[in-house]
């Protein structure tokens, strides 16, 4: 009888097989005495399915009435396991995260009550077919693995609710993934994926899904089936255009990201994300904004850097609610009067462009805390500049100013001021008094 099971019974009250196996799962991973009762990070036995209910401890277990419930072995380096898990019937949560397995033990097949599988971070090529008899499985985590394809076997974990396969190499989807009528949480993201089946637009049920950083260069428009989408991410992919279904989403309310890929344009139809709180179309190809995108009052941060954009719409001042407008590297020669209206911003980043002056209004945004302007064409600054009083950054570099206005040194909050790589005839004497209050000033 390998040497501590009884102390690990004592302190747990478990079964003897149970503590046997907790001995030898602890021998095999060398983890000299590490493996310890600890709670699950979540409300209750029955919250082990639930989001964020894992073992906090990366080697741990946790029991009840003599049974363990969750396991946690987590950046362990094991290479295999051998069949000791099979005297953990009553397992529910099992987390092998960050280890150096190439294949799954069969005794993983026998846990029949298992609800949450984590398997990140391993070196996994193929998924077993014992993995679809695990019928209670409703969270299986696989990222970061070296996977190729999911088995067609996946479609009969019907009460699958999170499956994320993030980071490997997969290069098509079965069909059969439409078959997961309980998920709401699908993760293909940084895979290698040129097209998705028909199948994944029957999976209603989907709040987030992520099919960003993979090959894909089109999008069908039964995307509209996915009415109860909460978050989308298409970032990184080869996409010219995206269907205006996409934009009929109205229940989108956490994120859109469509950043670094090849869009030209967008329809009207964006105008009716009302409740998007994150929108980053950054670094497409885009040349003009609809007027609808002033629709989107719930939007609190827009990203729109490394685009061709060499106007907006006065509707931008519509965004009531945007904190954050993300403006670089595109071909604006000068922005509306409306940003005025923008009275919750606090970051405005509008560098690399060809700004030649910026308007009076811009001294509305009394909330502004971040103001950068580096690389453009300025050879003046508003006097209303002076009543940001929330401004603590205010970056200049690199414009064709040839003096500064006095009262920036009246701005109350100003934390750092870059005024270099300009043609100052001069540097105001101000420039030592705020240096003297503890604003940094580079020059």
């Amino acid at each position: 009888m390998p040497p501590g099971i009884e102390s690990v019974r004592a302190r747990s009250h478990l079964r003897r097989s149970e503590a046997t196996a907790l001995v030898e799962l602890a021998a095999a991973a060398s983890l000299e005495g590490r493996l310890q009762e600890g709670p699950i990070a979540g409300p209750s036995e029955d919250g082990l399915n639930a989001r964020g209910c894992r073992l906090s401890e990366e080697v741990a277990f946790s029991s009840r009435k003599g049974s363990v419930l969750a396991l946690s072995l987590r950046r362990c380096e094991l290479m295999s396991l051998g069949d000791s898990l099979v005297r953990l019937p009553r397992l529910r949560q099992l987390d092998l995260a960050g280890n150096r397995l190439s294949e799954l033990p069969g005794s993983i097949g026998v846990l029949l009550d298992l609800q949450a599988l984590y398997l990140d971070q391993n070196r996994l090529r193929s998924l077993p077919g014992f993995l679809r008899g695990l019928v209670r499985l409703r969270e299986l985590h696989l990222d970061d693995n070296l996977l190729g394809f999911l088995p067609a076997g996946i479609g009969r974990l019907k009460r699958l609710r999170r499956l994320s396969v993030r980071g490997n190499r997969l290069i098509s989807i079965p069909q059969s993934l439409g078959g997961l009528r309980s998920l709401k949480d699908l993760s293909l993201g940084k895979n290698r994926l040129t097209s998705l089946p028909p199948s994944l637009w029957r999976l209603t049920g989907l709040e987030a899904l992520n099919l960003g950083e993979n090959r894909l260069s089109s999008l069908s428009a039964e995307i509209r089936r996915l009415t109860r989408l909460r978050s989308l991410d298409l970032g990184h992919n080869d996409l010219i255009s995206v269907p205006a279904e996409l934009f009929r989403l109205a229940g989108l309310s956490d994120y859109l990201y469509l950043h670094d890929n090849r869009l030209t344009s967008l329809p009207k139809a964006l105008g009716n994300l009302v409740a998007l709180r994150y929108l980053n179309l950054s670094d497409n190809r885009l040349r003009t904004l609809p007027d609808t995108i002033g629709n989107l009052t719930s939007l609190r941060e827009l990203r729109l850097s490394g685009n061709r954009l060499v106007a907006l719409p006065p509707a931008l001042g519509g965004l009531s609610a945007l904190q954050e407008l993300h403006l670089g590297n595109n071909e604006l020669a000068s922005i509306p009067l409306s940003v005025g209206k923008l009275g919750r911003l606090r970051e405005l980043r509008l560098a690399n462009n060809r700004l030649t002056s910026l308007p009076e209004s811009i001294g509305a945004l009394t909330r502004l805390s971040r103001l950068e302007l580096r690389n453009n064409c300025l050879t003046g600054l508003p006097d209303s500049l002076a009543n940001l009083k929330s401004l603590a950054e205010l970056d200049l570099r690199a414009n064709r100013l040839v003096s500064l206005p006095a009262r920036i040194a009246d701005l109350p909050s100003l934390q750092k001021l870059d005024v270099r790589w300009n043609k100052l005839s001069a540097l105001p004497t101000w420039v030592k008094e705020l240096e003297q209050r503890g604003c940094t000033v580079w020059r």
